[in-house]
């Protein structure tokens, strides 16, 4: 069964029967904006969960507005589903469903580029923010393909550079990368993010300045591993503190570290693969040069896992690849299973990949123009693709496929069309959705 059909009937669901739209219409007086949803999409950001979300930040109106809280939340969704579309053009996307009933009040008109800027900086990042801190979490089934590793949910760290528009608000808030010779054209965020390898879905993030580094990002990010996932990170992650922290959370990890760490041989094993401990790097040198230091109390045990790959670089010699882990049973997680399973980090660079190229097209750069707005528009972003994956792994699913094997793109464009067709759709009771699944 081709994708377009799986989701299409995947949406279904989200959408009252004709005659309760009619009726919840019926009454001549009733804004429009009462019933302006985001289509399929509102199926995971409930009205219910929204209005919840607006109230726990104190952004319910004291008085009727034209373009009331709840609206404005689903219209900045919707604009990072229609990247690079005039602010008017998508708020008429979301309206577009609704005009052939015309039932509603005929005072509400598309409100101007001005209005809506203003009600988008009223509402502000926390509800976005809120909200995605709510509804992201892992997503991948016990059958899901692609996910798991000898029982443990596989997830990754990475982090992204965002160009953002060139304001002095901006540059002052987010900097710019500077070189000897250059600066960037635009002021950039840094954004750390962690995602679920099978599944794509970015379920925790945290961003700003881009001259914050990447660890400093990852530490926001801690509270959402638990007992049970295996996180994977490249060698630019790696501190002895920050592997403390994320070993503290309970989750077993599997990280790149650069070569000239010192790991000493503790235990050779069957596999190739060797016990050590990481210590700070102080305790290390002491060592060294002679002096005692109760090193014990602080090293970590680890397992190191090396070996090479062909350097991309004919002309240069191969790679060395070393890899330390919290997995130290080398009959449960052999050597050249872990090898082969890093390479599933790459994953999540793909699903950077979808938000910032996909998503969001050319140019890649933000649309707003105040620091408050573009972490709004972050949010947005990040809450979109969490919800394209979600339907996604829903279908693969269905079909049992690997989510890996369907196409983000074309899922994107589905979800548009089922957007701008559904818009003002409420959704079925949401505790029904998944009866289909059980």
């Amino acid at each position: 069964m081709r994708l377009t059909r799986l989701i299409a009937i995947r949406s279904a669901v989200s959408v009252l029967p004709v005659p309760d739209i009619e009726a919840s219409l019926a009454e001549p007086t009733r804004r429009l904006t009462d019933v302006i949803g985001i289509g399929v999409l509102t199926r995971i950001f409930r009205r219910d969960l929204i209005d919840e979300v607006v109230e726990s930040c104190g952004k319910t109106e004291a008085r009727a507005r034209l373009l009331p809280a709840r609206v404005v939340v689903y219209y900045v969704l919707a604009l990072a589903l229609f990247y690079g579309e005039a602010y008017e053009e998508v708020m008429r996307r979301l309206v577009g469903g609704l005009r052939g009933l015309e039932n509603w009040s005929k005072e509400w008109k598309i409100p101007t580029s001005s209005a809506i800027s203003q009600a988008r900086s009223r509402l502000g990042e926390e509800p976005l923010k809120e909200l995605f801190r709510r509804v992201a979490t892992p997503i991948a089934r016990p059958g899901t393909r692609g996910a798991w590793f000898h029982g443990l949910r596989v997830m990754s760290i990475d982090g992204v550079v965002i160009d953002v528009p060139d304001t002095p608000e901006n540059a002052n808030e987010f900097g710019r990368s500077r070189t000897a010779i250059a600066e960037s054209a635009f002021p950039q965020l840094r954004l750390v993010g962690l995602a679920e390898c099978g599944t794509h879905a970015i379920v925790a993030a945290a961003f700003g300045p881009r001259h914050v580094y990447e660890r400093e990002y990852t530490v926001e990010l801690l509270g959402t591993l638990e007992s049970g996932m295996l996180m994977l990170a490249d060698r630019g992650f790696y501190s002895y503190d920050l592997w403390k922290a994320s070993v503290a959370t309970g989750a077993d990890l599997l990280w790149r570290i650069k070569l000239h760490i010192d790991l000493p041989v503790k235990e050779s094993l069957p596999d190739g693969s060797y016990l050590s401990s990481v210590a700070p790097k102080s305790m290390r040198s002491d060592i060294k040069r002679g002096k005692w230091r109760r090193i014990e109390l602080y090293e970590i045990p680890v397992r190191v896992i090396e070996y090479t790959i062909p350097n991309r670089d004919m002309t240069k010699p191969h790679e060395v690849i070393r890899l330390v882990t919290t997995l130290l049973d080398s009959t449960e997680a052999p050597a050249p299973e872990l090898a082969a399973l890093y390479n599933e980090r790459w994953e999540f660079e793909i699903g950077l990949d979808e938000i910032e190229v996909h998503q969001m097209g050319r140019p890649r750069v933000l649309r707003s123009r105040s620091p408050e707005l573009v972490r709004q528009e972050v949010w947005a972003f990040l809450l979109t693709h969490y919800a394209i994956r979600s339907f996604m792994r829903e279908a693969a699913d269905d079909i049992d496929e690997d989510p890996d094997r369907l196409s983000f793109i074309r899922s994107l464009r589905v979800i548009r069309r089922q957007v701008t067709d559904q818009a003002g759709f409420s959704p079925s009771d949401p505790e029904n959705l998944d009866q289909g699944d059980n």
